[in-house]
């Protein structure tokens, strides 16, 4: 059997319910939360506990899991000298891997581009490709891209955890299901559309 690298007995709390799971080499597990505005707190939640920053009871971290943070600047370096694709790539990437030019297989892409220009697809795929840079085990969403930029960067994680590595990605629907090796649904305690305007974060 697969070496375990996170086991989680279940995350509960009075208002949801994360059921358990096993995440091993080689799976992409597949966390669906409903797309509801309480869903972005909650994921917060589960990325600091799956990447070992927040504890928690019922949840043992044997490997180190890296989150595919989003890019974002400070409004003063957003303004004034915004991040070129070739200055991220070079603070962020591991040089000796081939996902530190990958990014440059699509034809109109250059060192010299700012990513601030660039659209949610791409720019995703410039923060995945630094992560996978470095390694193999990651946590990942896919947050403002379309459905095709979605199937895309399934395609290449699934395809790069198979080396070993193991993928666990969040998301408010199961579009990316059928990439998944385990798929495992939000519960709710509550009534999403009573519970919308006086959610406590």
């Amino acid at each position: 059997m697969k070496e375990l690298l996170i086991e989680s007995k279940g995350i509960r709390t009075d208002q949801y319910f994360i059921p358990p799971f096993e995440l091993r080499e080689g799976d992409l597990v597949l966390i669906h939360l409903d797309c509801h505005v309480a869903s972005s707190y909650i994921e917060e939640k589960l990325i600091a506990i799956l990447a070992g920053k927040e504890k928690h009871k019922n949840v043992r971290i044997n490997k180190p899991h890296t989150f595919v943070k989003h890019f974002r600047e400070s409004r003063f370096k957003d303004r004034l000298l915004p991040a070129t694709v070739g200055e991220y790539l070079s603070k962020k990437a591991n040089p000796k891997s081939e996902f530190a030019n990958k990014i440059y297989e699509i034809d109109w892409i250059n060192k010299g581009i700012k990513i601030k220009k660039l659209a949610g697809n791409t720019r995703k795929l410039i923060s995945l490709y630094s992560v996978l840079s470095k390694t193999n085990n990651i946590i990942f969403d896919l947050a403002a891209q379309d459905f095709e930029g979605m199937e895309h960067a399934a395609k290449i994680v699934k395809d790069e955890i198979g080396n070993n590595g193991s993928a666990i990605l969040i998301e408010q629907n199961d579009y990316l299901k059928k990439y998944s090796t385990k798929y495992i649904k939000i519960e709710w305690f509550i009534d999403l559309d009573e519970y919308e305007k006086k959610f406590k974060f």
